[in-house]
C-alpha cells in the first residue's frame, strides 16, 4: 500500500506540474496580443512587477524572419548560344538598318556623333574599348540616357587570335565590368577587333552572356578615304537588315562625323528605319 500511495502522489504531482505549465503558456500567449472590439490586435497591459518581470525577453529574431522557399520559383538563367560565325545582319521585316561605331568613346568625335543621332532621333550601337570607356564614363552614361546600345570591343583592341583563352577572357571581362559601371548594365553584344574571331572568342563571349555581331557594310572610314567616299559606301550598301561599320575613335574620325551628317538624313528620307537589334535568347 505504501508503494501504491507513493506512486499515486507522484502521478498527481506530475499532472499538476503539466497543468501549471499549460496555464502559464496560455497566459503568456494571451498576454502578447488581445483582440479588441474592432478585431484589431491591441497590446495588453504590462505585466505586474515582480521577480519574473524584471527582464522582458525579446522575441526571437529568427522566428520573425519570413520563411524562404514559398515564393515563385526563380526564373531560369538565360542562355546564350555558342556560335561558330558572327551575326552579319539584322533579321526582321521592313527597311531597317543598324549603325555601329567602334573603338570609342573619344571625346573629340563621339559627342558630335551623339548630337547628330539625337537630332534625328536615331539610336545606334557603340562597341567600346574598355580602356576608353574607363577614361570617359560620362559618354557611356549619355549613351544610356539617349537609348543607344553599348557593346564589348575588348579592353585594348588586340588581335584575339593571337591570345590565350585566359587573355581573351580578361580582355572581355574587364570591359564588361567597366561598361556595367558606366552604362548601367552589362553588354549583350561583342565584336572582335579587326573582325578576327576564333572558337575561344565565341565560347567566352557566350559564357559572358554576349552575342557576336559583325557587319554587312564596311565604310573603311579608318583609312580616311574622304567624307564623300564614306557616304557613297553607306548609301550604295543600304538594304533591309544591313549593319554598317564606322568608327568614333582610333584615329582622326572627323570624316566619319561629317559623313554621318550627310548619309543619315538621306537614309531616313529613303524610308529606312535606323534602329538597334533586339537580343533573341535561347
Amino acid at each position: 500500500m505504501q508503494k501504491d500511495q507513493m506512486l499515486t502522489r507522484l502521478l498527481t504531482r506530475r499532472r499538476a506540474l503539466l497543468a501549471g505549465a499549460a496555464a502559464v503558456g496560455a497566459a503568456g500567449t494571451a498576454g502578447l496580443y488581445a483582440l479588441g472590439t474592432d478585431a484589431e490586435p491591441v497590446r495588453s497591459a504590462a505585466p505586474a512587477a515582480g521577480p519574473q518581470a524584471a527582464r522582458a525577453l525579446k522575441p526571437s529574431a529568427y522566428r520573425l524572419q519570413p520563411l524562404t522557399g514559398y515564393g515563385p520559383p526563380a526564373a531560369a538563367p538565360r542562355r546564350t548560344m555558342v556560335r561558330s560565325t558572327p551575326l552579319l545582319r539584322m533579321t526582321g521585316r521592313g527597311r531597317t538598318m543598324v549603325l555601329t561605331f567602334d573603338d570609342g568613346p573619344d571625346p573629340r568625335y563621339t559627342p558630335d556623333i551623339l548630337d547628330t543621332l539625337a537630332e534625328y532621333e536615331v539610336r545606334a550601337m557603340f562597341f567600346v574599348c574598355g580602356e576608353m570607356a574607363a577614361a570617359h564614363p560620362d559618354l557611356l552614361a549619355r549613351m544610356a540616357d539617349e537609348g543607344h546600345v553599348v557593346g564589348n570591343h575588348t579592353w585594348s583592341h588586340p588581335l584575339l587570335t593571337g591570345l590565350s583563352r585566359r587573355q581573351i577572357r580578361s580582355q572581355m571581362e574587364r570591359t564588361c565590368d567597366v561598361i556595367e559601371e558606366a552604362y548601367g548594365e552589362r553588354p549583350a553584344w561583342f565584336r572582335a577587333p579587326y573582325g578576327a574571331w576564333n572558337r575561344a572568342a565565341f565560347q567566352i563571349g557566350a559564357e559572358l552572356g554576349m552575342e557576336p555581331l559583325a557587319w554587312t557594310v564596311d565604310t573603311l572610314d579608318w583609312t580616311t578615304p574622304g567624307t564623300r567616299s564614306i557616304v557613297n559606301r553607306v548609301e550604295n550598301g543600304a538594304a533591309p537588315g544591313v549593319v554598317v561599320l564606322s568608327h568614333d575613335a582610333g584615329g582622326d574620325r572627323s570624316q566619319s562625323v561629317h559623313a554621318l551628317r550627310d548619309y543619315l538624313p538621306e537614309l531616313l528620307d529613303s524610308g529606312y528605319h535606323v534602329t538597334v537589334p533586339v537580343r533573341q535568347y535561347t
